[in-house]
C-alpha cells in the first residue's frame, strides 16, 4: 500500500491539470463573443452608403456572437466549470455583443445614413429621435443583465412555472438577434425614407420594452443533449443549419420575428383567459340517502 500510494498521486497529477484547464473552455466562447462584437463596432464604423456591406458583416459578428453565447454556458455546465468569474465576464461581454454593438448598428443603418433628399428638419429630428431609441435599447439591455443576475427565481407575469425552461423578459442576444437580423435581412443596404425610419425607431422601441417586461420566453436549457436518444435533436439541428446556411436572410429574418411574436402571443393568451377564466365544473349535490 505504501508504493502505491506516490503512484496515485503522480497519475491524480494530469487529472488536476485537465480539471483545472476545462474552466478556460468555457471563457475562450466569452473572449469570442467580445471579439465578434468588437469586431462588428469596427466594421458599423467603416459604414457608408457607397459601402452598406460593412453593416451587413456587423450584423453577421452580432450573429456569431449569439452562437458564442449559447455555447459558453452550456459547456459550463456539462463540464461543472461554471465560476463567478465566468458569470461577471459574460455579463460584460453581453453588454459590449448585445447591447453597444447592436444599439450602434440599429442607429447607423436607420438613422446616421438616411439619405440627403429628406427634408433638413424632418431628418435631423428622425435622426434625434433614432439616437434616443437606441440609446434606450442599451440601457434597456443593460438593465435586463442585471436584473437576471440578481434575481434567482424570477416569475413570470404570464403563464408558466419560472426556472429553466423560460426567461422572464426577451434575453439580451436575443434582442440583439432580432437587430442583427433585419439588418441583415436588407443586405445593410440603409434605410431610404422617413416613414420606414419612423416604422424603425418603434420596432427598436418595442423590442426594447420586451427586455426589461416580465413576459415569458422560451430559454431552450431543457434540451438535454446528454440524452440516449438524441437523433430527432441531431437532424432538426442539422436541417435548420443546412438552411441557415443557404438561405440565411429570410430564414433568420423568420426565426428572429418568430421568437419575438411568441413573448407576445403567451403575454396575449394569459389576458384572453384571465378576462374569460373557465367556467367552474357543475355542482353535484349530494344524494339522499332514505
Amino acid at each position: 500500500m505504501e508504493e502505491l500510494t506516490p503512484r496515485r498521486r503522480e497519475n491524480d497529477r494530469p487529472r488536476g491539470r485537465l480539471r483545472k484547464g476545462m474552466y478556460l473552455l468555457p471563457s475562450l466562447f466569452t473572449t469570442a463573443n467580445i471579439a465578434a462584437g468588437y469586431y462588428a463596432i469596427l466594421q458599423i464604423t467603416h459604414a457608408s452608403l457607397s459601402e452598406p456591406w460593412h453593416l451587413d458583416f456587423a450584423a453577421k459578428a452580432i450573429g456569431f456572437a449569439v452562437l458564442f453565447d449559447g455555447f459558453d454556458g452550456r459547456i459550463a455546465r456539462l463540464t461543472r466549470t461554471e465560476s463567478e468569474f465566468g458569470r461577471e465576464l459574460d455579463s460584460l461581454a453581453d453588454v459590449i455583443a448585445f447591447g453597444v454593438a447592436p444599439a450602434l448598428l440599429a442607429w447607423v443603418w436607420g438613422f446616421r445614413l438616411l439619405p440627403m433628399v429628406i427634408a433638413p428638419d424632418l431628418r435631423q429630428k428622425i435622426t434625434e429621435l433614432g439616437a434616443v431609441a437606441c440609446f434606450l435599447f442599451l440601457l434597456m439591455g443593460a438593465s435586463r443583465l442585471a436584473r437576471f443576475n440578481i434575481t434567482s427565481n424570477p416569475q413570470p407575469s404570464n403563464p408558466g412555472r419560472p426556472g429553466k425552461k423560460y426567461f422572464v423578459g426577451m434575453p439580451i442576444p436575443a434582442g440583439a438577434g432580432v437587430i442583427a437580423a433585419v439588418v441583415h435581412f436588407y443586405a445593410g443596404v440603409t434605410i431610404g425614407s422617413w416613414w420606414t425610419a419612423a416604422t424603425w425607431i418603434m420596432m427598436v422601441g418595442v423590442v426594447s420594452y420586451l427586455m426589461v417586461s416580465t413576459w415569458r420566453f422560451y430559454s431552450f436549457k431543457d434540451i438535454d443533449f446528454r440524452s440516449r436518444h438524441p437523433f430527432r435533436l441531431i437532424i432538426l439541428i442539422g436541417v435548420m443549419i443546412a438552411l441557415i446556411w443557404q438561405f440565411s436572410r429570410p430564414v433568420l429574418f423568420a426565426i428572429a420575428l418568430l421568437y419575438t411574436a411568441s413573448g407576445v402571443l403567451w403575454r396575449l393568451q394569459w389576458i384572453f383567459r384571465r378576462k374569460n377564466p373557465p367556467a367552474p365544473p357543475p355542482y353535484r349535490e349530494a344524494s339522499q340517502t332514505s
